[in-house]
């Protein structure tokens, strides 16, 4: 097994390398508005560091989201394009748990990550490994009854401490905790998630509802 695992759901753009027992090589960049500039060298990177081609690569892990539209579609088109080249599986695994797995909490704990508008995407969790919710997009304060006195990881849980008072890192999803969460589940013949996104909401960028007809005289 040799897994590529890429997320671009969050600031962070991030890639590693996983043999099936551990993780080889990773890289992560944050910064939000160069996902597509920085995504291919990052993968170049972490297969120069590993010593290896890209033809070695048996499948693909790709973060699903939830995530704004922009970021999130480099990601998994990337993904797809490596799966239709390579001739390899591609994986979908929920970029908030790879977050709740970096986490690795016992207990219930929330993972909010940052949606722009004073919202954020969050789910609960029993544990690192198993998600309690679907993921959702709200206002903090719409959901503080839901999360009260429960610890918080990610980075729309450090933006608002009025809502997630126990809110600590990591803040940006890592390509290695995806990539060893979706190792551990093939492993057990688990099934994931289809390289589907999880926009939860439309994007910014909206088609005018109402064009000005202009008409020769």
């Amino acid at each position: 097994m040799l897994l590529l695992a890429l997320d671009t759901a969050t600031p962070a753009v991030t890639v590693a390398l996983h043999d099936g027992t551990d993780v080889i090589a990773s890289s992560s960049q944050v910064d939000a508005r160069r996902h597509g500039e920085l995504l291919l060298p990052a993968v170049d990177r972490v297969l120069a560091e590993a010593g290896l081609r890209l033809d070695a690569v048996t499948g693909i892990v790709v973060g699903i989201g939830p995530g704004p539209y922009t970021g999130l579609r480099v990601g998994l088109m990337t993904a797809d394009t490596f799966g239709l080249a390579l001739g390899v599986p591609v994986h979908g695994v929920c970029t908030l748990d790879g977050l709740a797995y970096a986490a690795g909490l016992e207990g219930p704990f929330v993972v909010a990550t940052d949606a722009r508008r004073k919202e954020v995407y969050w789910a609960r969790y029993a544990d690192s490994r198993t998600r309690l919710t679907d993921p959702a997009v709200d206002r903090p304060a719409d959901i503080a009854g839901q999360v009260a006195g429960l610890p918080a990881v990610g980075a729309g849980a450090l933006l608002y401490p009025d809502t997630f008072p126990k809110a600590h890192e990591p803040g940006h999803v890592s390509a290695a905790a995806l990539a060893s969460l979706a190792a551990g589940k093939l492993a057990a013949g688990e099934e994931l998630a289809e390289p589907r996104p999880l926009y939860l909401r439309r994007p910014d960028a909206q088609v005018p509802k109402n064009y000005k007809v202009v008409t020769p005289k």
